[in-house]
């Protein structure tokens, strides 16, 4: 991917007229106000996807879905990936199955694919921990299956490990870098990236990448540390208390380099 001049800019804040953004394209956000407002191009384009592990990979786990009582759902890619999986092993999950998920959209997703019942589905607000009262009330009688991606789930895995819960991961879905090949000769004044997996992608597909002028936008620390990790520079970093949004933090970069 190209990026700009030769030389790193000694300007605070250089105009910006092109953003990519490693994500893919929504029906509506604030993005598009940016664009509007300081008549800027905006591209979109994810920078990972999701692919599902096959059947024949799955069975080398020596696992099968309806050998468990109980489903922990920690995204909505488990939900999809979880049931495709059945589907493909033939495999029909009792209707008695408890369903737990970390969070309402999640739960809300799941009735996509169940005849919703509240009294076997459990909902957090966001974390693992949300679910305490149900795991301890369920746990003893329950055999749990946590349908993860190659990630994995780390933070819901050391709480059901020190909660001595009975559970199985099962990877079902893996994260992997997509083809960017075609931006290889194309220049974008900013590029914004939402976890480390964007920067991994990034390197995969250019291993020569040099951020020269390119502005990088950044959201969370994770994905801030993977930037330095490579030795570039943060220009523009959300959450922040003057931009807890990356269209805050575009905004109030904007309003000093376009102005």
């Amino acid at each position: 991917m190209a990026s700009g001049a030769d030389s790193m800019s000694t300007e605070s804040y250089k105009r910006i007229d092109s953003i990519l953004i490693s994500q893919p394209k929504p029906e509506r956000s604030p993005y598009f106000d940016i664009a509007s407002k300081w008549g800027i191009k905006i591209d979109w384009r994810p920078f990972i996807h999701v692919e599902g592990v096959t059947e024949k990979e799955f069975r080398k786990n020596r696992l099968r879905p309806d050998e468990f009582t109980a489903i922990i759902f920690t995204s909505k890619n488990s939900i999809e990936h979880f049931f495709r999986m059945c589907e493909e092993m033939r495999v029909q999950m009792s209707q008695q199955t408890k369903y737990f998920c970390l969070s309402e959209a999640i739960a809300n997703y799941l009735q996509k694919f169940i005849v919703y019942r509240k009294r076997k589905v459990f909902v957090g607000v966001r974390k693992i921990q949300d679910l305490e009262t149900a795991f301890n009330k369920h746990k003893e009688k329950e055999k749990f299956l946590l349908p993860c991606s190659n990630l994995g789930s780390l933070d819901v895995v050391k709480y059901l490990e020190e909660n001595e819960i009975n559970f199985k991961e099962a990877m079902m879905y893996r994260t992997v870098a997509s083809d960017l090949s075609d931006l290889k000769d194309i220049t974008y004044d900013c590029l914004v990236f939402f976890s480390p997996l964007g920067i991994h992608s990034l390197y995969e597909n250019f291993p020569n990448f040099e951020q020269n002028e390119t502005r990088l936008a950044v959201y969370g620390t994770s994905t801030t540390k993977a930037v330095e990790e490579r030795g570039l520079k943060v220009n523009i970093k959300a959450p922040a208390p003057e931009s807890p949004s990356m269209s805050m933090a575009l905004t109030n970069y904007l309003n000093k380099s376009n102005k």
